[in-house]
C-alpha cells in the first residue's frame, strides 16, 4: 500500500497546483460563439484549457511517474488497473463554463488497486477547495465539513441531467418530482463533482443524476464518504471507477430516504 504520510504529501502537492494556478476563467472568458457565429451546444468545448491543463498533467507524473490517468480527453482514458491512477476533469461544469454560469471546477483523484485515496475538487469562481485524504475526514479550504443528518424534509435536493443523454429524461424528472415534493426544494447546478461537494458540506442533503463518467465524481465521491456520507449508484450499488454510473450521493437518513423514494 502507499504509505498515508505519501498519499497526504502527494494530496497536498496536488492541492496547491490546482489552487495556485490563476482562475480558468479569468485565462480563458468563454462567449459560447464559434467563428460561424453559433453557439457551441452540446459538444466538446474549451480546448484551449484543456491545453493548459496538459501542463498539470506533467506535475503529476512527476508526483507519482508510474501511475496511469484517466480523463475525457483525448489519450487519457486509460486502463483504471491496480497501480496507481489519477482520475481527472480539468473542467466540471464545461457548460456551465462557456456560459460564464461560475459554477465549474477542476477534479483530480488518485486511486490504487481501483479505490480512492484522495481527492480535491476546486472552484476558481468563488476561491472554495474542497479535498479529502481517505481516513483522515473531508475538508472546505482546510477547515473540516460533514453532510447533513437531517432528513430530507429538512434538506435541499440537487439533480444533474446530461443533454447528451436524452434517454431517461422522463426518468430524471420523475424522480426530481419525488424528491422536491419530499424536501425543501430542488436545485440543477450543472456540475456533478461541485454538487457532490456541497453534499458533503451539508448544503445540498442528496444528489442524484442518472449517468455520470468516473471523472465526473470520483474525487467528489470520496470527500462526500469522508464527510460522513454516502454515495452509491441510483438503485442503491455500488458506484464503479472504470465506467459510468448513476450516482446518488447523500448524507445517511437522506440516503435512506431517497433510496426509499426512488424504489417506489
Amino acid at each position: 500500500m502507499f504509505p498515508n504520510e505519501a498519499v497526504c504529501l502527494a494530496h497536498d502537492s496536488v492541492v496547491q497546483q490546482v489552487s495556485d494556478k490563476p482562475s480558468i476563467a479569468v485565462i480563458f472568458f468563454p462567449t459560447g460563439i464559434g467563428a460561424d457565429g453559433k453557439a457551441f451546444f452540446p459538444c466538446s468545448f474549451v480546448h484551449p484549457v484543456f491545453r493548459f491543463f496538459q501542463h498539470q498533467i506533467q506535475n503529476l507524473r512527476q508526483l507519482i511517474p508510474e501511475a496511469t490517468f484517466l480523463a475525457e480527453e483525448d489519450g487519457m482514458q486509460q486502463e483504471l488497473g491496480d497501480g496507481y491512477c489519477f482520475i481527472i476533469d480539468p473542467i466540471d461544469g464545461t457548460t456551465n463554463f462557456i456560459f460564464d454560469y461560475k459554477h465549474s471546477c477542476i477534479s483530480v483523484g488518485l486511486t490504487k488497486f481501483g479505490r480512492m485515496l484522495f481527492g480535491c475538487v476546486y472552484n476558481p469562481y468563488t476561491r472554495e477547495m474542497y479535498s479529502a485524504v481517505k481516513g483522515e475526514g473531508a475538508k472546505l479550504n482546510g477547515k473540516e465539513i460533514h453532510c447533513s443528518d437531517k432528513g430530507l424534509a429538512d434538506n435541499l435536493v440537487a439533480f444533474g441531467t446530461a443533454r447528451y443523454q436524452t434517454e431517461d429524461t422522463d426518468r430524471i424528472f420523475d424522480h426530481a418530482k419525488k424528491l422536491y415534493l419530499n424536501s425543501l426544494g430542488i436545485r440543477a447546478g450543472g456540475s456533478a463533482a461541485l454538487d457532490i461537494c456541497r453534499v458533503a458540506s451539508g448544503a445540498n442533503g442528496v444528489y442524484l443524476e442518472l449517468m455520470l463518467y468516473p471523472w465526473d465524481y470520483a474525487a467528489a465521491s470520496l470527500i462526500v464518504m469522508e464527510a460522513g456520507g454516502f454515495i452509491s449508484t441510483a438503485e442503491g450499488g455500488m458506484i464503479t471507477l472504470d465506467q459510468p454510473c448513476s450516482i446518488l450521493a447523500a448524507g445517511r437518513q437522506c440516503w435512506k430516504e431517497a433510496s426509499q423514494l426512488l424504489s417506489e
